[in-house]
């Protein structure tokens, strides 16, 4: 099991490793994860294996930041992922985040991005966090403003065509 880097009421997050290959799997293959995030080529756990140590371990190793394990303190059944990606094409980190559906509802999302937001400007000492997020993703974009992130335009990442949405921290965050 991965360092843990905040816990809540409910949820402990953690560090991802290879052990998660399983869920890892799951996940990025939900419907939801396909059409809003992306399909990331992951159909096996040898191939989750291979983005977690590209993806997540090699951002904890450059960054000290990535996605982590979002998972119930209780019996550690896991929920999904939420946490801090650093992208080319944006200014600083973004809070992303993925839940299994059977979690929907239960504002799971808010509680796991609160926690790392603090850890981001408590532990971290980050200026500001950013979120992107594909105009039609409601759920998601209605979290952010609850979590208070303030709209801040549109962005285009490089390589990508699509125009999404861009969130940001408050000064006073």
């Amino acid at each position: 099991m991965g360092a843990v880097i905040a816990t809540t009421e409910r949820l402990r997050l953690r560090e991802l490793d290879e052990g998660d290959a399983g869920f890892v799997v799951e996940l990025l293959n939900q419907p939801d994860f396909l059409r809003f995030i992306g399909d990331r080529g992951v159909r096996d756990a040898d191939q989750a294996r291979g983005f977690l140590r590209d993806g997540p371990l090699a951002s904890y190793a450059r960054h000290g930041a990535g996605m982590y394990a979002v998972e119930l303190r209780e019996g550690g059944t896991p929920l999904g992922m939420c946490g801090l990606v650093v992208r080319d094409g944006l200014p600083g980190p973004d809070i992303g985040f993925a839940f299994l559906p059977q979690h929907y509802g239960r504002s799971y999302a808010f509680e796991a991005a609160g926690a790392v937001l603090v850890h981001a400007r408590q532990a971290l000492r980050l200026p500001r966090v950013l979120a992107i997020v594909s105009p039609g993703n409601a759920r998601s974009i209605a979290l952010l403003r609850r979590l208070g992130l303030r709209e801040g335009g549109t962005v285009v990442l490089p390589g990508k065509d699509e125009e999404i949405l861009l969130f940001e921290t408050t000064e006073t965050w």
